[in-house]
């Protein structure tokens, strides 16, 4: 893949640059700024993007912002010091967050993973039909004790929220996210449902609806044993998508 280098560290960028062309990647440049990195961008046409957050003139925020404009954006990878900017960071739709010192092994796995989209998805970032739609990211990210993790959207069962977090229950467990039902529910409604007030479920884990008294019922998951209540309200809905499954 042809991968575009943005820090301004000039030590960072030549570190990086090394560690890409380790992994058997071709670096076809460097930018020190966000605004370098769209010239850049324009003229070298790259697959990838690594790009810092903090930097003069226009930052990596503004910086991935600006590329899912273009009509053939590249996919973005940030790379920084601050995991603090990981929310912000992945509503841009990064497929990657790195944080500094970057190792060999991080790095070749963010790069595999990359690797893996296919030609539409590295393009247009999953852009939905409707042109003026912002783009929906692949993953979501939280954080936890062991730092920032990347929670893909399809190992996601449901979103539950509680107070002001929302739980994600996912494949390998449950993490807290600051974000909320609204949100999430414009962003991802193509692929969950709201079945309650408080919850989300992904349409693809749903494996079956069960009245557990007059008038009450829940649904099943594929793969785990938790059951969630539907409300009066959302269950038409509910029992009308399931006929189309």
């Amino acid at each position: 893949m042809n991968i575009l280098v943005c820090d301004d560290e000039p030590l960072a960028r030549e570190r990086l640059s090394r560690l890409v062309l380790a992994t058997g990647h071709r670096v076809v440049g460097q930018a020190c700024n966000g605004l370098e990195a769209l010239d850049m961008v324009r003229q070298h046409q790259p697959d990838i993007v690594f790009l810092d957050i903090r930097m003069p003139e226009m930052d990596g925020i503004q910086c991935a912002e600006q590329l899912t404009q273009l009509d053939n954006p590249p996919a973005v990878i940030f790379v920084t010091a601050f995991d603090q900017h990981a929310i912000d960071a992945f509503r841009t739709h990064a497929i990657g967050y790195l944080l500094k010192p970057v190792s060999r092994e991080d790095l070749s796995a963010v790069l595999q993973r990359a690797a893996r989209l296919n030609a539409a998805q590295i393009s247009h970032l999953r852009v939905l039909d409707n042109p003026g739609a912002k783009p929906v990211r692949n993953h979501i990210a939280a954080r936890t004790h062991r730092g920032v993790e990347l929670i893909p959207i399809d190992s996601i069962y449901y979103f539950l929220a509680d107070q002001k977090y929302v739980t994600i229950r996912h494949a390998g467990g449950t993490v807290l996210i600051d974000e909320t039902l609204k949100e999430l529910e414009t962003e991802f409604g193509a692929r969950f449902i709201r079945i309650h007030r408080n919850a989300l479920l992904a349409i693809p884990y749903l494996e079956g609806l069960e009245m557990v008294a007059t008038g009450q019922y829940q649904v099943r998951f594929r793969g785990i044993p938790e059951r969630l209540a539907v409300s009066r309200r959302h269950l038409p809905q509910l029992r009308e998508k399931m006929q189309t499954l």
